[in-house]
This record gives C-alpha cells, structure tokens and sequence, in this order.
C-alpha cells in the first residue's frame, strides 16, 4: 500500500503544480501568457505523464472523484477509498505550497487577493455562472471523465493508449468548464488552492467536494451497469 499512498501523492502533486501551476504562472504572462487553452493542455498533460510512469502501481486515480467512481463501477476495493484519497488531498495541498512558495517571489503577488486557480462559483465563477449551473456543469463533467476512465481502462480498449485517451479528455473538460468554475472535476485540487487563497475558495469548497463525488460516482455506475462488458455472456 505504502508504493500505492506515494503514487498517488506524486501524481496528484505533478497534477496540482502542473495544472495550477500554468494558470498561475503562465496563463497572463505579458507578452508569453498561454491562456486558458495552455492551462487545459497543461492539466491534461499532466494526467498523461503521471498516468504512464503510475498506472502499474496505483492505476493513476490522482483524483478522489476518479476513485469513487472506480469503486462505484466495481473496478476498485472499498477498503483503499479513504488511503487514496488522503494521499491526493495531501500531494494537492504539498503542490498548493510549492506553487505558493514560487509564485511569492514576485513582488505584489497575493494569493487572496488572485485568486490562486481556485474554483468557485457566483460572484467567484470566471464567467459569472450561477451555482446551479455550476453544480450541473461539475456534476456531468466528473460523470463523463469517469466514463472515459472506465472505458479507457477496459480489457477490449486498444492497449496503452488508455493515459492519452484520460488526458485528452481532461484537456476537453476544461476547454469547456474553465469559464463557469475555473474547472474543478477534482476535489483533491479544488482543496489545495483553496487553503491558500484562505476566503471565499474556503467557504465554496463543498461543492467542489460534493458534486465531483456525486457525478464521479454515478459515472462509474453508469459503466458498470450499461457499458460494461457482461461477463455471465463471456
């Protein structure tokens, strides 16, 4: 298990400073900035990177929602959940404060005062969006990269290609999601952001808890029950 807790932290570290990190860094840099389509890029490359060099120890979960659902769809014990998961919440948060560390090397920067690529939703959505439409936004998005993780992962799926078929999804998701909640689909890095931005990306995490895990849930339910393989027919 203790080769398994580590993976999972790197690969939610690399997720978390990769992801966040370019949106934090590199998004409005004058002149240089890689906007919100480099930030997209870089979550999604990320999860390609961490997934090849851990899929064979962990199998690259990097994400309490993915892991509920993986459990929700059969494909993972019930007894692992709760290890899983503190080991990404703790690589987000390790993440969080080396980001904090770098990006305060600047003068004038303030996490508070950015941001700091945390979620939100109202007055604190990019784009406005009602927490309504947030929650339907997070809730589908969380149940489709569930889905894909799913059938990615599947015995009939094409072999090796399941990391860039993961990526490439999580690149998409945040295409469309970054404007309505600066795209969450993950607690794990929702968390680690939030507890250095310290005000209202604290107070709003609990959606960003509670719908990703929802829809992670229900999207391993959904290939568990209407796209899975029937094994009594095989």
């Amino acid at each position: 298990m203790s080769k398994r807790f580590f993976a999972e932290f790197f690969g939610t570290f690399w997720l978390v400073l990769g992801g966040c990190g370019s949106a934090v860094l590199a998004a409005a840099f004058p002149g240089l900035g890689i906007g919100f389509l480099g930030v997209a890029l870089a979550f999604g490359l990320t999860v390609v990177t961490m997934a090849y060099a851990c899929a064979g120890i962990s199998g690259a979960h990097f994400n309490p929602a993915v892991t509920v659902g993986l459990f929700a769809g059969g494909r993972f014990s019930g007894k692992d959940v709760v290890p899983y998961i503190v080991a990404q919440v703790i690589g987000a948060i390790a993440a969080a404060a080396v980001l904090y560390v770098i990006a305060s090397g600047k003068a004038g920067f303030d996490a508070t005062a950015s941001g700091f690529a945390s979620n939100g939703y109202g007055d604190h959505s990019p784009g406005g969006y009602s927490l309504h439409a947030c929650m339907v936004s997070e809730f589908v998005l969380s149940a489709m990269f569930v889905i894909v993780i799913h059938g990615a992962t599947d015995r009939r799926a094409p072999a090796g290609f399941g990391p860039l078929a993961i990526g490439l999804t999580l690149t998409v998701i945040h295409l469309i999601s970054i404007p309505v909640t600066n795209t969450s689909v993950n607690p794990a890095r929702s968390t680690g952001v939030a507890l250095f931005q310290g005000t209202w990306a604290v107070q709003q995490l609990w959606m960003f808890w509670l719908v990703p895990l929802i829809g992670g849930a229900v999207g391993g339910l959904i290939f568990r029950y209407l796209l899975a393989e029937d094994t009594a027919k095989s």
